[in-house]
């Protein structure tokens, strides 16, 4: 699936958080989006997964060979129907059910549980008893899938702060993800899990065809998995290009003059 921004903008009173946003994300590829505190990443995150409605703009799901239009907006969807249509998003302050294990938190994304219907489960007992086989089944496939298949009936709060971030991919993927928002993937990871993070990333993109973004602050990152890259400052697109283009960009330097 393509994801395509179309002139965003949004306000907060008198600060302008999105102004004339475009940018667009293809399939199979890792775009990151750089810039300063107050640059308009998280916002425009939030805006394409239904947490806030912009001001004006507008934000398209589309297949190839399709044309953006009022059939395929995501404005206007609340955030529960957007990720069924499979935009998800990983946020930066990772979110588990603590009390559960890494296994049952990522049977909660599998789509199609008849066992959320009561009435269902009492007359189709047998039918509703194999889908929570299938549910598990799946669950545990996806684990694997990210590498914590090991740890599946481990609580997920006795988990590292990086094997939690992988159980939320993971029940991303289970819900049939393919818009995948990474709201700084590797931020307050251990250095070791960071590689397996950027593997997985690259490996969601290169293989499965994903299309992928990342608010990312560690420009080492970027330059290591990045196709793509959005330079953004005070709301706006500042420069657009592949990693070793933006990064030796005079604008990245005005903007962050430390580096």
């Amino acid at each position: 699936m393509r994801l395509e921004i179309d002139n965003l903008n949004k306000r907060f009173g008198g600060v302008t958080a999105l102004e004339d946003v475009s940018l667009e994300f293809a399939p199979g590829s890792v775009t990151a989006l750089i810039g300063p505190n107050g640059a308009g990443k998280t916002t425009l995150f939030n805006v394409v997964a239904g947490y806030l409605r912009p001001d004006s703009g507008n934000v398209y799901l589309t297949d190839d060979g399709h044309e953006p239009s009022t059939e395929n907006t995501l404005i206007g969807l609340p955030p529960h129907k957007i990720a069924r249509k499979g935009v998800g998003v990983l946020f930066q302050d990772v979110r588990v059910f603590e009390r559960l294990s890494a296994l049952d938190n990522v049977a909660a994304g599998v789509k199609g549980q008849q066992g959320e219907n009561p009435l269902t489960s009492l007359i189709r007992r047998g039918q509703v008893q194999k889908n929570e086989c299938d549910t598990v089944e799946t669950a545990g496939r996806f684990l694997d899938y990210v590498g914590l298949v090991d740890v599946a009936h481990v609580w997920a709060g006795q988990l590292s702060y990086g094997q939690q971030k992988l159980v939320a991919l993971a029940r991303l993927l289970a819900g049939n993800s393919q818009i995948l928002l990474l709201d700084e993937p590797t931020s307050g990871v251990h250095p070791d899990m960071i590689t397996k993070i950027l593997n997985l990333i690259q490996k969601l993109a290169d293989n499965d065809g994903k299309t992928v973004v990342m608010i990312e602050r560690n420009l080492n990152v970027v330059k290591r998995v990045g196709d793509w890259v959005y330079l953004m400052a005070n709301g706006r697109v500042e420069v657009f290009g592949k990693p070793k283009e933006v990064l030796r960009d005079t604008t990245l330097q005005e903007i962050f003059p430390n580096l």
